[in-house]
């Protein structure tokens, strides 16, 4: 198991070393090493891409790429390796220690019900859960990144972001800028760059890498495909940026592992083992919540640990709280909560599936959330435009 670096070298000690640059400072974790805020406050202008899914590994393999070029360091991203977890450490500058997303699906106490945590909807579907009064500031009351900086700031987002009320709660006081497709991507990057606004922070985010990576698999030819038009709009970016006296960063959320089919265990095909649960899986596919009864706690541990050791670590989540896999310091009132009794940690490419009574058939090829090399670590790409 790979824990996240907290004490230097992960997404969260990068988002201290920003604010720093742009003097203020979240006093909750160390700048980054190998790059301090000083460093980077000789800039007008920061620029931070957020490629989803784009792991350090997979970068890698492209020695002769653009991106490649510019690859400053390997970093870990935050526990667990997953976008919920992750981007809300981009938009907060916070752990999930001090956040508490814990991952896709995650258990609201608050609300009695288990959410798609991001759309901000129940597990079974329907609208936004705003919608039913229970206003998400009430229930995940974040601070954004972007109200901490005294200077102007800027959110490059999907369009089809623009109405998510997570999304729009963490902006804060940032210019939404939303765009359709990968070119009004790169050409929004560089018009917020070019605007006559100086002294600025711009976070921009594509989740197109992801969605290839998950339904075609990491080692797929369309996610290498996608890399090399990501690769060739960067190096473009590059030239267009040229005298704008900007440091352009590229990071990423989480890696990938691809899981066959004979990899993907399914809750149904265990039913003694699901019986024992009070509520479906939380979290992600790679590391799994349990909220177990109590009465069949003995049976649980022994089933996990016998029927499923080729494939799981059982850790009770205490444990994994008390060993900082969610960060340092003073942890959320929620963390314990939203992490259940015990979480299953899955080995190799095995992942573990629970449905719902009307679920679609899952199909995914490409998965992340697990404590691999592949989806832990993530790049720091750094290029100066002077």
């Amino acid at each position: 198991m790979i824990f996240p670096s907290y004490d230097g070298s992960s997404i969260v000690n990068l988002m201290q070393s920003i604010a720093v640059a742009k003097r203020a400072d979240l006093g909750l974790y160390d700048e980054l090493e190998g790059l301090d805020g000083l460093q980077l406050s000789a800039f007008s202008n920061i620029v931070l891409l957020v490629i989803d899914g784009l792991g350090y590994k997979f970068i890698k393999q492209f020695p002769d790429s653009c991106i490649y070029s510019h690859l400053k360091q390997r970093m870990t991203t935050v526990a667990p390796p997953t976008t919920a977890a992750a981007v809300t450490s981009f938009l907060t500058g916070l752990a999930p220690q001090q956040h508490a997303l814990t991952g896709w699906f995650t258990h609201l106490r608050e609300l009695g019900v288990v959410t798609t945590v991001l759309p901000y909807m129940a597990r079974v579907g329907g609208p936004q859960m705003g919608a039913w009064g229970r206003a998400i500031e009430k229930v995940i009351d974040l601070p954004s990144f972007f109200d901490q900086l005294p200077c102007s700031s800027f959110s490059i987002t999907p369009s089809w972001l623009e109405t998510s009320v997570f999304n729009r709660m963490l902006t804060g006081a940032a210019t939404m800028l939303p765009y359709d497709g990968l070119a009004a991507y790169f050409n929004t990057i560089e018009a917020a760059v070019k605007s006559n606004l100086s002294d600025k922070y711009i976070y921009a985010y594509w989740p197109g890498f992801d969605a290839i990576a998950h339904e075609y698999g990491i080692a797929s030819r369309q996610a290498k495909q996608h890399f090399e038009v990501l690769d060739q709009s960067f190096a473009t970016l590059l030239d267009q940026l040229a005298g704008t006296d900007t440091v352009l960063m590229l990071s990423s959320d989480h890696g990938f592992i691809d899981s066959p089919k004979e990899r993907q265990i399914q809750m149904a095909k265990h039913p003694d083992l699901k019986d024992c649960l009070m509520m479906p899986l939380c979290g992600e596919p790679r590391l799994s919540y349990c909220y177990v009864r109590h009465d069949c706690r003995q049976f649980f541990e022994k089933y996990v640990t016998t029927e499923l050791r080729h494939a799981v670590d059982l850790c009770p989540s205490r444990w994994l709280v008390e060993q900082g896999l969610f960060g340092l310091g003073e942890a959320h009132q929620e963390l314990l909560p939203r992490v259940g009794d015990y979480t299953l940690v899955l080995k190799d490419n095995y992942v573990i599936t629970d449905s719902l009574i009307g679920d679609a058939e899952f199909k995914m090829s490409g998965f992340h959330g697990g404590l691999s090399a592949d989806e832990m670590y993530v790049p720091l790409v750094y290029a100066e435009c002077r």
